[in-house]
């Protein structure tokens, strides 16, 4: 129990030593850009009532898991394939850094050119800028993993999809749930972009329309709903990233008690 709530502590303490002290500085502001955080608070339950999560944060809630469903499955299938072939690895290895190198939010308006304005166009702005860190991150796992244990799958006669699914998989498996971490943040980034050009809901459109109708309270509780969707999406994604490492954190911890 200690140890829980030692983490518990650790999680919440710097977020609530923030928001206080945010309280009491703001407490005095007159500044119609930048109101108390008491009046944000006040106004947040009317603002976000369950008509608005409906019509604005579950839209974007469905493009979210669609997209980011979408460049993990692609990110991994194709990082597996480039991974374990050296040939092909060493021809797209410099396409891959190319387009890497190019910020994703760039390729927004090239996108909407391309597919038009609708909800697949948003579910592909997530998707393209997703994909990234779980591809390179899938190739750097799957380049990586034991060469004895290889040879020994291969010694074995252990191969097709029970060498793919007990070996190159499992022993990629670090390195694709950094990529995953990483491409969720992104991922929420990018739906709230793709939200600001061409939407008539979500979270980002409903943020700038706030903005734009000078209602600046609600507009900054926008982006605290925004901070908390992250906030949550990020404890839900170490649950699962604990009970899927959880053989690699064992065997880290194993590692660390018999030095």
């Amino acid at each position: 129990m200690t140890l829980f709530l030692r983490r518990v502590l650790l999680l919440i303490g710097l977020p609530v030593i923030l928001l206080v002290t945010w309280w009491f500085a703001s407490a005095g502001s007159t500044s119609f850009y930048q109101p108390p955080l008491e009046t944000i608070v006040k106004v947040f339950p009317g603002t976000w009532n369950a008509a608005r999560f409906k019509s604005d944060v579950l839209p974007s809630l469905i493009r979210l898991f669609i997209g980011y469903g979408l460049a993990l499955v692609i990110g991994i299938g194709l990082g597996v394939l480039i991974g374990a072939n050296r040939r092909l690895r060493a021809l797209v290895e410099p396409i891959l850094e190319f387009l890497r190198a190019i910020p994703p939010p760039v390729l927004v308006p090239i996108l909407i050119l391309i597919a038009g304005i609708g909800n697949p166009t948003k579910v592909l702005v997530i998707v393209v800028g997703g994909v990234w860190p779980v591809l390179l991150n899938t190739v750097e796992g799957v380049r990586g993993v034991d060469e004895v244990l290889s040879d020994t799958c291969r010694s074995y006669g252990i191969g097709g999809w029970l060498r793919m699914r007990t070996f190159i998989l499992r022993g990629a498996s670090p390195q694709i749930v950094v990529g995953a971490r990483q491409a969720l943040s992104i991922s929420i980034i990018m739906m709230v972009i793709g939200e600001l050009l061409g939407a008539t809901d979500g979270l980002g459109y409903t943020v700038v329309e706030f903005q734009r109708g000078f209602q600046i309270p609600e507009m900054w509780s926008g982006v605290f709903v925004l901070g908390l969707l992250g906030v949550l999406l990020s404890l839900a994604f170490s649950l699962v990233e604990r009970r899927v490492l959880n053989w690699y954190h064992g065997a880290r911890a194993a590692e660390r008690s018999g030095r």
